[in-house]
């Protein structure tokens, strides 16, 4: 078959083909008599596999590598390895469709539906974002969260967050929103600063605040302090700065987050 040809079956463009020859992920044929270059089935099935690849987002450095794994195999190995692929895609496309029709489903479509059914359950009872900037961006980083999670971390995140949803700590939580917001024109050495971080320290339950501490010190994650507070205003920032080392000092003396050292309690309303 000509190059048209051979771009045809597979669904790409003869420049697409020719761009690959470059690359050197596709050989080239030798020009027969006729000046013309003879491709075959193997060509057509090397192609598909390069296109199908690419769609997997893999590089095209990373595709030659996975094609020289592919020298010397049989065809109908390689076809077979095609075949898997493309059933893996379908698995995948037939559960995208299932979670929308699920959410299509309900009679009340709105963003936080588009997370996983259980972070989406608990989103529901959460305290709402009253408005606040900070709410809208407290939401969003959880939603990202469970997003970029694995299967399994997903359900154990949004356990970590259900004792926010008991009861009166959704009106805690919507309070503590309109503080943290009211700060977003502050100096960071406002005393609010220092009263909304021992507020959102009473406010996080003990197992939350454990995985926040525990999560500054992995090299992996230990950046999200920094990272959210080139977010947030610098009286914001401050007191997520204050929170954190309040958590840390409950952690050394053995408290329970909601108990402050001097044996009193301050109680106020989020802080993820």
């Amino acid at each position: 078959m000509r190059i048209g040809e051979l771009a045809a079956l597979v669904g790409v463009s003869t420049r697409t083909v020719r761009h690959y020859h470059h690359q050197g992920l596709l050989p080239e044929p030798e020009r027969l008599a006729n000046g013309y270059r003879e491709y075959r089935l193997r060509d057509a099935v090397a192609l598909a596999r390069i296109r199908r690849l690419t769609e997997l987002g893999l590089s095209l450095d990373e595709i030659r590598d996975v094609l020289a794994d592919d020298r010397g195999r049989e065809l109908r190995e390689v076809l077979q390895e095609l075949d898997a692929d493309l059933a893996r895609q379908q698995e995948a496309i037939t559960a995208r469709r299932e979670r929308l029709a699920a959410l299509l489903a309900e009679s009340d479509v709105h963003p936080d539906a588009a997370v996983s059914p259980a972070m989406a359950a608990v989103l529901r009872e959460l305290p709402p974002d009253g408005g606040t900037a900070i709410g809208r961006f407290d939401r969003e980083l959880m939603m990202m969260i469970d997003t970029g999670a694995a299967d399994g971390d997903r359900s154990e995140y949004a356990e970590l967050l259900r004792p926010l949803t008991a009861p009166g700590m959704a009106e805690r939580g919507t309070a503590l929103y309109a503080r943290l917001d009211e700060l977003a024109g502050a100096a960071p050495g406002d005393p609010r600063v220092a009263e909304v971080a021992r507020e959102m320290a009473d406010y996080i339950p003990g197992e939350m605040a454990a995985v926040m501490i525990a999560s500054l010190e992995d090299p992996a994650t230990g950046g999200w302090l920094a990272e959210m507070g080139q977010e947030m205003a610098p009286a914001q920032a401050e007191a997520f700065r204050l929170l954190v080392r309040t958590l840390r000092a409950r952690a050394r003396e053995g408290l329970p987050p909601g108990d402050r050292e001097d044996g009193g309690t301050d109680r106020g309303g989020p802080g993820r």
